[in-house]
C-alpha cells in the first residue's frame, strides 16, 4: 500500500484526525548518535507451551536502539533492524521529506518505526497518539494473552486446576478483566481426544473461576480443523466464549463456513485471525468476503504504519483489529498509543513482562484497560544507572 492508497483508505475509514503539531521540526535536526542495547525482561509467573511450542519459561528480551540528535532531544525504541540499517539514519534528518498529515514514516527501517515516531512525538511535544489522530477513548482496553498450557509443566501437573485458578487471580490483581486461553493439547502434547477433554475441562474451569464479568477468548494456534472446531464450539457454547482465535489456517470458505456455523448455533464468539500475515493487502480477501470478525495483524510486524493500514482496510466491512503481541514488552506500548485512535480497536494483547531498565511512568492496567501518559513520544524512559551495565551491540556516531 503506497502513501496516496494509505492516506484514501484513512480518509474512507474515518480514521482521519486533527494535525496535531504544536512546533516545527528543527531544519536542522540530525540524528549524531545510534546505540543498540539488549532489554532483558521477566514475567511474574512461568508460562508454559501452546498448542506448538515448548515452554516459553519466565525471561524474555528485546532489541532496543537509542537515538541521540544534536538538538538535545533522545529518542528510545524496539528495533530489531541490522546495524547496516541503523547507519543510513544517522548523520540525517529522518524526517527531512515527511508530511505529518500522511501518519506514516518511511524510512530504512521499514515498519519498524516506533522509535523514530518516539523521537517525532518528543520533538513536538506531543504523546504519539496525537500525532496518529483524534483519541476516540482516554484508555485502550487490553486482554492477558499469557494462560498457556500450565497442566503440562511436571511441577503443575498433580494440582494444574489450582494452577489455573492461581493464574487467573494473579491476572486479575494486575487489571485484567479478559483472558485469553491456548487451547490444542491434543495436536502435539496429549493424545487427540484427550487433549480435547482438557481443553474443555480449562476452559470451564477458567469461567467457573473468574466469573460471567470476565471476558475470555480461545487460541488454537491453527491445530483445529474445521470439525473439531465446530465441535469445540459446541462443547464451550456455555462458557460464552468471546473470541475463538486462529481454529485452522485463514481461508475465505472454511472461515465463511464457520461463522455461518456460530451464527446457526446463537452464539456470540467473535472469529479471529491473521498474526502470522507479513503485509496489510493479504488481509483484503478475507475482508472483501468478511470471513472474519477480527484481524490481528502483529503490532512489531507491520509496525504503526502497517496497523493504521490494516484497521482503515477493515473498519468499512464492520471487522476489529486486535494486534497480536508476544515476548515483548515494548509492543503493549505501541499498542496502548494506537488503541487510543482507532475506532474498531478491539482489544490490545499483554505479554505481562517488566524490566528494570525501563521506567514506564503512566501505564496502568486497570479494569481491563490500560492508560495511556500525555509525555511526549511513548513516554518512555531508561533507568540511566541500569544502562550503564547493558550490553550494547552496536554504538554508530555521526
Amino acid at each position: 500500500m503506497n502513501r496516496r492508497q494509505f492516506t484514501t483508505s484513512l480518509l474512507a475509514a474515518g480514521l482521519w484526525g486533527k494535525l496535531a503539531t504544536s512546533a516545527e521540526i528543527p531544519p536542522d535536526l540530525k540524528i549524531t548518535r545510534a546505540v543498540g542495547f539488549d532489554l532483558h525482561t521477566t514475567r511474574p509467573k512461568y508460562v508454559g507451551r501452546n498448542a506448538n511450542r515448548g515452554e516459553n519459561g519466565r525471561k524474555s528480551y528485546e532489541k532496543m536502539v537509542r537515538l541521540w540528535t544534536n538538538v538535545g532531544v533522545e529518542a528510545i525504541g524496539r528495533c530489531w533492524r541490522p546495524e547496516k540499517d541503523l547507519a543510513q539514519i544517522v548523520g540525517t534528518n529522518p524526517f527531512a521529506d515527511f508530511d505529518l498529515s500522511s501518519r506514516r514514516i518511511e524510512s530504512p527501517l521499514g515498519p519498524r518505526t516506533m522509535i523514530l515516531w518516539d523521537l517525532l512525538g518528543r520533538l513536538l511535544n506531543k504523546p504519539v497518539y496525537q500525532l496518529l489522530g483524534d483519541a476516540k477513548s482516554d484508555r485502550t482496553p487490553v486482554y492477558d494473552g499469557s494462560i498457556y498450557f500450565s497442566d503440562l509443566i511436571p511441577k503443575h501437573a498433580n494440582r494444574w486446576q489450582d494452577r489455573f485458578r492461581e493464574e487467573i487471580d494473579l491476572s486479575l490483581d494486575m487489571g485484567h478483566r479478559f483472558f485469553k486461553l491456548k487451547v490444542g493439547r491434543g495436536h502435539k502434547w496429549m493424545k487427540g481426544e484427550a487433549g480435547h477433554r482438557r481443553d474443555i475441562e480449562v476452559v470451564k474451569l477458567v469461567r467457573e473461576h473468574a466469573g460471567e464479568k470476565v471476558g475470555i477468548g480461545v487460541d488454537a494456534n491453527n491445530t483445529f480443523g474445521p470439525d473439531h472446531a465446530r465441535r469445540f464450539l459446541k462443547e464451550t457454547a456455555d462458557c460464552k466464549l468471546d473470541f475463538l482465535e486462529e481454529p485452522f489456517p485463514e481461508k475465505v470458505e472454511p472461515c465463511v463456513a464457520l461463522k455461518e456455523f456460530i451464527k446457526d448455533e446463537g452464539l456470540n464468539t467473535l472469529l479471529a485471525d491473521g498474526e502470522g500475515t507479513s503485509h496489510v493487502e493479504q488481509f483484503r480477501p478475507l475482508v472483501e468476503a468478511k470471513a472474519v470478525d477480527v484481524l490481528q495483524g502483529d503490532m512489531y510486524g507491520l509496525g504503526i504504519e502497517g496497523i493504521m493500514a490494516e484497521s482503515a482496510l477493515a473498519a468499512p466491512a464492520g471487522i476489529q483489529i486486535a494486534p497480536h503481541n508476544w515476548s515483548s514488552l515494548l509492543s503493549i506500548y505501541m499498542q496502548a498509543h494506537v488503541g487510543l485512535v482507532l475506532p474498531n480497536f478491539y482489544r490490545a494483547e499483554h505479554d505481562p513482562l517488566s524490566s528494570d531498565l525501563l521506567i514506564a511512568d503512566g501505564y496502568e492496567i486497570k479494569d481491563g484497560h490500560i492508560t495511556v501518559p500525555d509525555a511526549p513520544g511513548f513516554g518512555l524512559r531508561l533507568d540511566e544507572k541500569r544502562f550503564a551495565n547493558a550490553k550494547v551491540n552496536f554504538d554508530l556516531r555521526a
